[in-house]
């Protein structure tokens, strides 16, 4: 008997949504990076993407979806949503502002809506992955599904590398 697959939040968001998804799960005990997730499952590095969660110099938490080689051009990012600034918020909060676990944080259904941010990248794409809310799974949907499940914006906030 195969054992049935747990659905997460956001899974279960995408479908009340009618939004198409393919899932993937993998064997994690704990964190892995997002790399290494995509050597575990075979997917090109540019298809999959990593949440990000930040704090501004108000105080509010903001969401970046980027590519998982990437890294997030803070200035960038603040400009998107508006900020002066903005950090990346402790690993011991993500739990607590967003509902998920490090490893496992998604754009969609988090305990609050954050203002969330795209980065660009991803308008070129048919499809990205990013993490299904736990460790060990992952979901590939078209961006702008994404974009409207996480009720997100398209910017540019990578980093330029040299």
């Amino acid at each position: 008997m195969a054992k049935k697959e747990v659905k997460t939040n956001a899974m279960r968001i995408l479908e009340s949504m009618k939004i198409p998804f393919e899932h993937y799960s993998y064997e994690c005990k704990e964190f892995v990076d997002g790399i290494q997730v995509a050597d575990m499952l075979g997917l090109p590095h540019e298809k999959v993407y990593k949440t990000l969660v930040t704090v501004g110099a108000s105080r509010n938490y903001y969401v970046f979806v980027i590519p998982i080689a990437e890294e997030l051009d803070m200035k960038k990012a603040a400009r998107s949503v508006g900020e002066k600034n903005v950090e990346m918020i402790h690993v011991k909060d993500i739990n607590k502002v967003t509902g998920y676990i490090r490893g496992g944080c998604t754009a969609i259904g988090m305990k609050k809506q954050y203002i969330t941010r795209i980065d660009s990248s991803a308008e070129s794409l048919p499809t990205i992955i990013v993490s299904g809310g736990r460790i060990g799974s992952q979901i590939e949907l078209a961006p702008d599904d994404l974009l409207a499940a996480s009720k997100a914006e398209y910017a540019d906030v990578l980093k330029v590398k040299n």
